[in-house]
């Protein structure tokens, strides 16, 4: 049950991912695509672990009712994913330029 919070998710995923793919357009060579495909594959792996860690986390608290295990694998997750996306985004900044001065 832990994966429907991934299933829900996955399409704002795929929304996030695809503007930090294609944004900005240019300078694009090998070595940035690369960049990307790496972190895009790492958040989505992160992303699958905070889900799990969440539900575990949210059936560790029996009182606080079903619907928390979900919640909490939601929120681990989305936060897993942003946070891979935030550390990138200015590293991704910084080897641009030197991508550039390659190019």
């Amino acid at each position: 049950m832990a994966w429907l919070s991934l299933l829900l998710f996955l399409p704002w995923f795929a929304v996030l991912g695809g503007l930090y793919w294609f944004f900005p357009r240019t300078p694009r060579p090998r070595a940035r695509r690369a960049f990307d495909a790496i972190v895009l594959v790492l958040a989505l792996v992160l992303s699958i672990g905070g889900m799990h860690w969440g539900y575990h986390e949210g059936m560790a608290y029996s009182g606080a009712g079903p619907i928390w295990r979900q919640v909490l694998a939601v929120l681990y997750a989305y936060g897993a994913f942003l946070a891979v996306l935030a550390l990138a985004i200015p590293l991704r900044m910084r080897l641009s330029a030197r991508w550039a001065a390659q190019g």
